[in-house]
């Protein structure tokens, strides 16, 4: 999967509509393989970001959890300290 789709689920404040569409353009771009389709493709492209878009949507709004809400501070901390150690090894 492409790592720069991060998890939307159980966070404080809930993701936005701005973060889902984001998480379901890249989605679209790596099962395409386009990072920006042809004009001949942009409709196809378009209305694929938007119907993935709408299903991690109903998703998210559907799903429960008695986990207390994650912290997107919190969480961004862990992911930059984890990104330093991963880097800092292969180096």
């Amino acid at each position: 999967m492409c790592r720069n789709i991060r998890p939307l689920f159980n966070f404080e404040p809930p993701a936005s509509e701005d973060e889902i569409r984001a998480a379901a353009l890249q989605f679209v771009r790596k099962v395409s393989g386009f990072t920006r389709p042809s004009k001949v493709n942009e409709p196809a492209f378009d209305l694929a970001v938007g119907e993935v878009a709408a299903a991690a949507t109903r998703l998210i709004t559907s799903l429960e959890t008695v986990a207390p809400p994650k912290n997107r501070e919190e969480e961004s901390a862990k992911a930059r300290a984890r990104a330093a150690d991963r880097y800092a090894r292969a180096g």
